[in-house]
C-alpha cells in the first residue's frame, strides 16, 4: 500500500505543463491530517484543478497552429487502484501509487500525497 492521499496532494499529468493540487471537501467525514481522498475524488476542475497548459495530441484543441492550450482536465473514471481494505466515505482510499486518466490521454500521478503521519511500512 502506498501512503494515504489527503487535500492538496501535489498532483502532476503527462501532458500539463505545471503541477496541480487535489481538491477533496469534508464530505468523506474522514480526516488525516487534512480530509482524506478515496477513489471517487476524481472530478474535474472540483477535484482536479487545471494543470496549465496541455500539450497532448488528443485534446482536440490541440492544432499545430496552437499547439500548447489551456488544460482543463476530463477524468471520467476513478482513480485506480486505491486500497480496497480501506474505505473512506464508502469507497476505496486513494493511495500514493494510485492514477488517473485524462480523456485527452494523460495519466495524473500522484507525486506528493500530502500525508506525512501515517504511511503503511
Amino acid at each position: 500500500m502506498g501512503k494515504q492521499v489527503v487535500m492538496g496532494a501535489l498532483l502532476k499529468c503527462s501532458f500539463g505543463a505545471a503541477p496541480s493540487t487535489l481538491v477533496v471537501p469534508p464530505t468523506n467525514k474522514v480526516l488525516a491530517t487534512t480530509p482524506a481522498a478515496n477513489i471517487m475524488d476524481h472530478m474535474p476542475m472540483a477535484n482536479i484543478p487545471s494543470f496549465g497548459m496541455c500539450n497532448s495530441k488528443g485534446n482536440p484543441a490541440v492544432t499545430p497552429v496552437t499547439p500548447i492550450v489551456p488544460c482543463t482536465p476530463v477524468t471520467v473514471t476513478p482513480w485506480s487502484p486505491g486500497c480496497p481494505k480501506v474505505l473512506i466515505g464508502n469507497m476505496p482510499a486513494l493511495e500514493s501509487n494510485s492514477t488517473c486518466k485524462c480523456m485527452w490521454g494523460g495519466v495524473i500521478t500522484v507525486v506528493k500525497p500530502g500525508q506525512k503521519t501515517v504511511q503503511d511500512g
